[in-house]
């Protein structure tokens, strides 16, 4: 009975109509679609399965840290696409698009998501493999003689 309550939970966020903050959230190879619907008890949707489901513990510390920043953990129903890369990167992407939703939602809060590195995009991604050598930077073994 438990099980029928949270899909119909779960459908019923996923094609909810009303207002929302949307931003997109990137890292490495990872994008995060965020919605942020007001009104809401809390509850985050990641590719239609519940965070806990999608992601695991320290992960969702990590995603929910700028919603504890700005005291609004229990303000909004956050639903997330998130595609490409790892579950981690993924976990980044998903926490910076929160980030930015948030900033959507209230300017004000740009100084405290900023001091805390929320707003930057980690750009690091993996360097492409040059011709010539065994990957990015690894060169064939020399040999003197």
């Amino acid at each position: 009975m438990a099980d029928k309550k949270e899909e119909t939970t779960e459908n019923n966020l996923m094609q909810r109509k009303g207002r929302y903050f949307y931003a997109n959230g990137k890292r490495k190879t990872s994008v995060a679609r965020v919605r942020l619907y007001e009104k809401g008890k809390g509850d985050i949707i990641v590719n239609n399965k519940p965070i806990e489901e999608y992601f695991f513990g320290t992960l969702i510390g990590n995603i929910k840290s700028p919603l504890k920043l700005a005291n609004a953990v229990k303000m909004f129903d956050i639903t997330v696409k998130v595609v490409g890369g790892g579950v981690s990167s993924q976990s980044d992407a998903v926490r910076h698009g929160i980030a930015k939703a948030l900033l959507e939602f209230d300017p004000e809060l740009r100084s405290q998501l900023k001091k805390a590195g929320l707003l930057t995009r980690d750009s690091r991604t993996k360097e492409r493999k040059k011709f010539g050598l065994k990957r990015a930077r690894r060169a064939p073994q020399w040999a003197k003689r």
